[in-house]
Parts: C-alpha cells; sequence; structure tokens
C-alpha cells in the first residue's frame, strides 16, 4: 500500500510530460472530468484518474475556474490544479478607436479571433464607448458589445451630471450627438472643447452647424467614409443629416464618441468664436468674425496650394456661417 501512495503521489506532484511551454483553455461549463480528460488527449499530463483524485481529495480548496492558462514545461497535475483554481488567466485586448461608426466596431469585434459567437444586428449609432477593453478567451462578440452599451451610459451619465448650464439642448442623447460631430471634426484632443464651445455658439445663434462629416454620414450611413472630396451637388443635397442644409442637431449621431468628447460638449470651452478651419498641420484655427474666418481660409487655400493638394471642400464651418433663415452662400 505504501508503495501505491508513494506512486500516487509522486504522479500527482512530480514533473508531467509536457515538453513545452502551451497556453490551455477551460471551457465555460467544463467539470473536472472533462478538463481531466482533455489534459490527457493533449498529453499534458499522464493519467486523468490521479489527476481527479487529487483535485477531489483538496475539493474545499475551490473550483477550477474557466479561462485561457499558461502552462510551464514540466508542469505537475498539482501545479496545473492550483493555476486553474486562481483564476488568474490570459488576458486579452481589443482597442476600438473614437469616431468609429457602430457597423465598423461590429466589422472589428467580428475580426477579432479571440472573441466568440455572432452578433445579430448592429447596436444603435452612437451607443457603443469606444475604448480598449481587457476581456479572457471565452468572452462573445454579443457581451463585448453589452460592456461597450453599459460602459457608454455610465460615462454618459457622470458627464451629464456634471454639465454647465445654458446648453442649447435638454437631453444626453442630443449631447451624444453633438458629441458625434464634434469627435469626426478633430483628432486633436486639446481641440475638442473648443470646437464643441464653436458648436454651441452656432447652435444658441441659430447658425446652422455647417459640419462636413455630417454630409458624408447622410451619403454612406454606417461605411463611415466617402473615400473621396465632398462635391458641392452633395453639398446642396438634403439629407436628414446634412447640417449645411437642416437646422440644429442631425436625428442621431454620425458616429460613436469618445469620453473626451462627450465631456467637451457637456463641458466646453467658453469662448465667442463660430468659425473654424483647418491650419494644415492637423489643427485648426479659430475665428469670432467673418473678415478673420475669411483670411484663415485664405492662408488655407494657399496651403493647399502650396502643398499642390488637390481641390476640396474647406473643413466645416470654413464657408460663412449664416443665419438659418438665408441660404448657404456659393463657395
Amino acid at each position: 500500500m505504501t508503495g501505491v501512495l508513494y506512486y500516487l503521489k509522486s504522479t500527482f506532484e512530480g514533473p508531467g510530460p509536457l515538453s513545452s511551454d502551451v497556453t490551455f483553455v477551460v471551457d465555460k461549463g467544463d467539470g473536472a472530468t472533462v478538463i481531466a480528460q482533455k489534459l490527457l488527449d493533449k498529453a499534458y499530463i499522464s493519467d486523468a484518474r490521479i489527476f481527479l483524485l487529487g483535485y477531489y481529495l483538496n475539493k474545499e480548496k475551490g473550483s477550477l475556474k474557466a479561462g485561457e492558462y499558461p502552462l510551464k514545461a514540466n508542469i505537475s497535475m498539482e501545479e496545473i490544479i492550483r493555476v486553474f483554481r486562481s483564476g488568474k488567466s490570459i488576458v486579452h485586448k481589443i482597442t476600438l478607436p473614437e469616431g468609429l461608426t457602430s457597423a465598423q466596431i461590429v466589422e472589428r469585434l467580428k475580426k477579432d479571433t479571440v472573441l466568440t459567437g455572432v452578433i445579430r444586428e448592429v447596436p444603435a449609432e452612437g451607443s457603443l464607448l469606444p475604448e480598449t477593453y481587457v476581456f479572457q478567451r471565452g468572452l462573445s462578440r454579443e457581451e463585448m458589445l453589452a460592456r461597450m452599451k453599459k460602459a457608454q451610459l455610465e460615462v454618459l451619465k457622470n458627464a451629464w451630471d456634471k454639465r454647465v448650464g445654458d446648453l442649447p439642448f435638454k437631453t444626453p442623447e442630443e449631447a451624444v450627438i453633438l458629441a458625434s460631430i464634434v469627435e469626426k471634426e478633430t483628432a486633436k484632443a486639446s481641440e475638442r472643447p473648443r470646437i464643441a464651445g464653436v458648436f454651441i455658439n452656432r447652435l444658441k445663434k441659430s447658425i446652422r452647424l455647417q459640419s462636413d462629416p455630417t454630409i458624408i454620414y447622410g451619403l454612406v450611413g454606417g461605411k463611415g467614409k466617402l473615400g473621396r472630396q465632398i462635391r458641392q451637388s452633395e453639398i446642396d443635397k438634403p439629407t436628414p443629416y446634412n447640417t449645411y442644409q437642416i437646422d440644429g442637431l442631425p436625428p442621431t449621431p454620425i458616429a460613436n464618441p469618445g469620453r473626451a468628447a462627450i465631456e467637451a460638449v457637456l463641458n466646453p470651452a467658453l469662448h465667442k468664436e463660430i468659425y473654424f478651419v483647418a491650419d494644415g498641420t492637423g489643427g485648426h484655427v479659430f475665428a469670432k468674425t467673418l473678415k478673420e474666418h475669411n483670411k484663415n481660409v485664405a492662408k488655407w487655400r494657399a496651403w493647399q496650394k502650396k502643398q499642390k493638394a488637390p481641390p476640396s471642400v474647406p473643413v466645416a464651418p470654413a464657408i460663412p456661417a449664416v443665419p438659418k433663415t438665408s441660404p448657404v452662400p456659393a463657395q
């Protein structure tokens, strides 16, 4: 009997047959018997019965938790059980940049090889929070979308509760619409509050927003990108999203804004600027008056010509902003 106990103990606690470092996935719902058989099938352990005996003799120490775990070469059965009980599985991450449409986010989740399952429908525009998410193998794509929705609601509620007074919209949903426009207008984090201030000033003065990204969304929707310059005919074409043609905000967000854009809209920079145009460095220059703005536009067009850039419609609102009762001036 002593020899049998020694064999069992030495087999359970001694070096195992694993010849190199690997990872092993404990699937949700797998019991100890299933896990032991999978380990044996892969030749990570030498005896499933001894593995189970060792586990059940110490079952009070905890269950084997689902996850993806690193297993080192020659790891013992005892150590494998300890690793699985720890729950310290390998984590993965996915980064979803600000300004993607919901359809674009869905496509990125579909391409991720660690996430599982299908996505039944594209979430509402603006309902997801773009961020870097850490997750374990086995998480479904639907579960990831649920996490993104929950995160967006939490960020929006916190920002809404801390908003400044006298904003030209009444609901958090309207704030997200404007935040999505701010998100698409600039890639510079430092500019978001200032650009938010420009659009808020325009809304208060009943001046159309004249934002190029809204034209693009009205043309291509969730695809997100037009792939070419906007044509004058498209500026003149009425759509529910074309803020050159409609008053106020479009009916829905045009993308999923990030945390900073949402906070910028609810706590914008306070100024009297109502114009901005690209400056050629990735940022923008701002103006309070049409005269000043026209000078900035001339500089921008001169820069474009110097760079031999193709003709383009200036970044909205680069053309003169006008009251909603007046026609949009020709360029």
